[in-house]
């Protein structure tokens, strides 16, 4: 069921000057705040001019990006809001497929893809809570098919960057299920190993390696999306033996995998090398409250230069990896609530989901990327840390490529108590 039927209100920004818009949804008094409201899940079109979020009671809203957009640039899609009715709650999202990168494409970077009938085409995968994933049509609002098979919450969705049909779901079941779309799903590779929930799955730039985090197996597995096998676990990315994994994310070269971590008193970042399990950096911080302060989600931007960090005691953070401070933190909230969050694929503006069913979009640092790092995030994307370890480099450069070029001295560094970030 699909409505374009306005149900949200964009409020204007606070004081924080990072945030440029919130939007919030219209409920009735004795809604808010109860279970059922979270937004679990938030994401851009591959090719940004889409917005989708999880508004809480099973419902899906989708709006066009920018907000102030009224037509797409061939003139014919239709740009009003869209909401799709999922009947039960939605945990997971996932836009795709994503287009390949060609020349046709980049002359035309926002026109849809056209479906097997000539039809404007843009899939919205979304999983929920009764272990079903709801296939959609965007432009069109039809519901296309749904996915049977897991048996707890679809935690999390993902499509490949190669633009293939493929769509990679975790699940409380404690599996993976790669599905082919080009087959309505029914090829379908199930990937066993966690012995618990799955709480995130990231997909490698490249397309072969999937990177998923048990939250209470404190299991870090990576798989292979080639040959649809387990290649080894990362035990967890901490020594702590109480703790829950919530977030993972591959850094666009796909030569660093970041996972977040929390206990009862601190939160921490574990930068990984996925090739040979070597940890790279950690970033952590402690806190007083017991138990309230979780960790909640983590993404790279872009270009590779940052990480996002969204927990319970600030909206937002923004943190340069080999950095002993915050590039940008947002003003201290204890109801922040954040759950999850998600860059525009262009980068300059990240939106975050909080537990009442809102969304806020905020604007991130713009950093003009070296020349070494343009040809490091180049010659990473299809080159592995043993390839380059076999070649006869300086070891300055070496350490560089291997991303091993962080200070001793900041290999472990806490999250800074510094003044809030400021425009």
């Amino acid at each position: 069921m699909c409505s374009t039927e306005s149900n949200t209100e964009p409020q204007p920004t606070s004081s924080d000057p990072a945030l440029l818009l919130e939007l919030k949804t219209r409920r009735p008094p004795s809604l808010l705040d109860q279970a059922g409201c979270e937004t679990w899940s938030v994401d851009f079109s591959p090719d940004g001019t889409w917005f989708a979020w999880s508004m809480g009671h099973g419902i899906v809203w989708v709006v066009a990006w920018p907000l102030d957009s009224e037509e797409g640039q061939d003139g014919e899609t239709d740009r009003a809001d869209k909401s799709f009715s999922c009947g039960h709650p939605v945990w997971g999202l996932a836009f795709g497929p994503r287009p390949p990168r060609s020349a046709a494409a980049a002359a035309h970077p926002t026109k849809p893809s056209k479906g097997p009938k000539g039809k404007s085409t843009l899939l919205l995968a979304t999983g929920l809570e009764n272990g079903v994933i709801k296939v959609w049509n965007v432009l069109t609002g039809n519901a296309v098919f749904d996915l049977h098979g897991h048996e707890g919450v679809v935690r999390n969705l993902v499509f490949p960057q190669n633009g293939s049909l493929k769509l990679i779901s975790s699940s409380r079941d404690k599996t993976l299920r790669i599905w082919n779309l080009a087959h309505k799903g029914k090829k379908v590779q199930v990937l066993s190993g966690h012995k618990d929930w799955i709480s995130c799955c990231s997909v490698s730039p490249d397309c072969s390696m999937i990177a998923s985090v048990g939250r209470f197996d404190r299991m870090v597995c990576l798989w292979s999306l080639r040959s649809y096998t387990f290649i080894r676990n990362l035990r967890g990315g901490t020594n702590k033996k109480l703790c829950l994994l919530s977030s993972c994310s591959f850094s666009p070269d796909g030569a660093v995998l970041a996972t977040a971590a929390f206990s009862g008193s601190s939160w921490w970042i574990d930068l990984w090398d996925p090739y040979t399990a070597e940890k790279l950096a950690t970033l952590a911080d402690y806190f007083e409250d017991y138990g309230q302060n979780q960790i909640s989600a983590i993404q790279f931007s872009p270009d590779g230069l940052h990480l996002a960090i969204v927990t319970d005691d600030r909206a937002l953070r923004i943190w340069e990896p080999g950095e002993k401070h915050m590039t940008m933190q947002t003003k201290r909230d204890q109801d922040s609530s954040g759950l999850c969050c998600n860059y525009h694929p262009q980068g300059g503006v990240i939106a975050t989901g909080t537990r009442n069913g809102h969304v806020r979009f905020w604007r991130t640092p713009r950093t003009v990327p070296s020349l070494c790092h343009l040809c490091r995030s180049i010659m990473r994307h299809s080159v592995s840390t043993f390839q380059i370890e076999a070649l006869p480099l300086p070891k300055r450069i070496l350490e560089y490529l291997t991303y091993r070029n962080i200070p001793e001295r900041l290999k472990t560094c806490c999250s800074s108590d510094e003044e809030d970030w400021e425009s």
